[in-house]
């Protein structure tokens, strides 16, 4: 047996070996962590062309059952020992850690930290679905029929397959996908390029459990590939950045995960108190190593924006790199070093080019921004103090900690920040809380000192998946 790994590709759940592969390597040494089976468009088109036989598969099981199976998968996935590849080779959960943190960057504590979410969804999926589907019987959905409330209820689904082009920057964003399976819609999953891991041992611990292998595709493949993967997909999530956000726009086969823009705002109201606030912020920023679109990016605040940027600094300026096995590391290395250079340019040259903003941690980091540990590439913290929203500062979002603190007029704050996946308003004034919950561009709503981190499972994250994969009909029998 090789001791290098090979993960195949999965043609509904079959192992597949190509001639071409890709090494995934540990980010600081360079070392081959496992060679991947690359797949081409073709093989894409060709198994997507016979997706409906892993629908079949699925359609055999009952919600009830596969929510069951679910549940079994999520404890094998926290605790078991898995296949990983087809060589021979198996995957306790300390190995998944330990590799998962060498490829990505992320040190073992965060993989820890997503290993236990991906686990709570995985063994609450009646809950998540209750509260997706406002309480329907899932035997409507064996059915196809039934009643909701004394009213008749239909529910057909809106495609064959889920396509999922997944990034690499943290483990836990395969949770938006898990319900897919007890709906009883197969995956057709594109990894990141740095992280086949963790779709790879979910889909093995859903064998495991005892759902049909034809429902999970696993397909490594470069960008035609993908491209192919949601053309062909009745439905897709996708995951990507600006750019790829507007390639999708109204697109309704595809939900697109970028940027969050996730956001603090503390109100006339509670001002004064700032202070008070301060844990709630820095775990909203940094949390996760700051990797998250529901990481806060922007502090808004009626005044005393200095103060707060500099309290905030204080806190998170002298964050450093440490080892990844140290329980206490906050920062992630970049496996894509190209893309630690681009955020420390663009934050030096913005600071450089445009007046009106600082970086307040410089002086509490004693250091440059960008550094070199143990062979890693790091970002360490930056708070930005903007003089106004319209800084090209006030509004960024990059994959470590990074925020910026403005001062904004209450009343001109929602019609400027744009979209938001998450808000935490810290506000008890009555006519702000009534506009904030108007706010059509705001997904999620915390009001009070809550962390944008904190999620609910059984409300929609980003797009509800139920209504997404299901489509509602009227519905009369003679």
């Amino acid at each position: 047996m090789s001791s290098v790994p090979h993960l195949p590709a999965l043609r509904k759940g079959r192992p597949y070996e190509s001639l071409d592969k890709v090494p995934v390597k540990d980010h600081k040494t360079g070392e081959v962590c496992a060679e991947v089976s690359q797949v081409n468009a073709g093989i894409v088109r060709k198994d997507l062309g016979k997706i409906g036989e892993a629908r079949k598969a699925l359609k055999k099981f009952t919600v009830a059952q596969l929510i069951e199976i679910t549940a079994k998968a999520g404890d094998l996935f926290l605790n078991g020992t898995l296949p990983l590849g087809d060589k021979g080779h198996t995957q306790s959960p300390e190995e998944y850690i330990a590799t998962l943190s060498r490829t990505s960057g992320l040190p073992h504590i965060m993989v820890k930290r997503n290993m236990a979410k991906l686990h709570y969804a995985l063994t609450h999926m009646d809950v998540i679905l209750n509260g997706l589907s406002r309480g329907l019987d899932m035997t409507v959905i064996d059915q196809g029929f039934g009643t909701q409330s004394g009213c008749p209820v239909a529910y057909f689904p809106t495609t064959d397959a889920l396509g999922l082009v997944m990034p690499s920057n943290s483990p836990a964003v395969n949770s938006l996908w898990l319900p897919a399976i007890a709906l009883k819609i197969p995956v057709v999953i594109k990894p990141g390029r740095e992280e086949p891991w963790t779709p790879f041992r979910l889909i093995q611990a859903f064998i495991a459990a005892g759902a049909p292998a034809e429902a999970f595709g696993f397909y490594p493949t470069d960008h035609e590939g993908s491209g192919e993967v949601v053309k062909l997909s009745g439905r897709n999530l996708v995951f990507g950045d600006v750019a790829m956000a507007k390639m999708y726009e109204g697109n309704p086969r595809v939900q697109v995960h970028g940027p969050g823009w996730s956001k603090i705002i503390i109100g006339e109201d509670k001002i004064e108190n700032w202070k008070e606030y301060i844990d709630v912020i820095v775990s909203s920023i940094s949390d996760n190593g700051g990797r998250s679109c529901i990481n806060a990016s922007a502090v808004i605040v009626p005044k005393y924006g200095k103060e707060i940027a500099d309290a905030i600094a204080q806190r998170l300026g002298p964050v450093e790199p440490l080892p990844a096995d140290d329980e206490n590391a906050r920062l992630s290395g970049f496996a894509n070093t190209k893309m630690a250079d681009y955020i420390d340019g663009v934050i030096d040259s913005d600071l450089a080019d445009k007046p009106g903003a600082e970086d307040v941690t410089a002086k509490y980091r004693n250091g440059p921004r960008k550094v070199e540990f143990q062979g890693g590439t790091f970002l360490r913290p930056t708070i930005i103090h903007c003089n106004s929203w319209d800084h090209p500062l006030a509004n960024r979002e990059f994959l470590c900690p990074y925020a910026s603190v403005v001062e904004v007029k209450q009343s001109e704050v929602l019609s400027k920040i744009g979209y938001s996946l998450i808000v935490t308003a810290i506000t008890e004034d009555p006519e702000f809380t009534d506009q904030l919950l108007e706010c059509p561009t705001i997904d999620r709503l915390n009001l009070g000192p809550i962390s944008t981190m904190k999620i609910s499972w059984d409300q929609p994250h980003e797009g509800n998946m139920f209504e997404f994969l299901y489509k509602r009909r009227s519905i009369d029998r003679a």
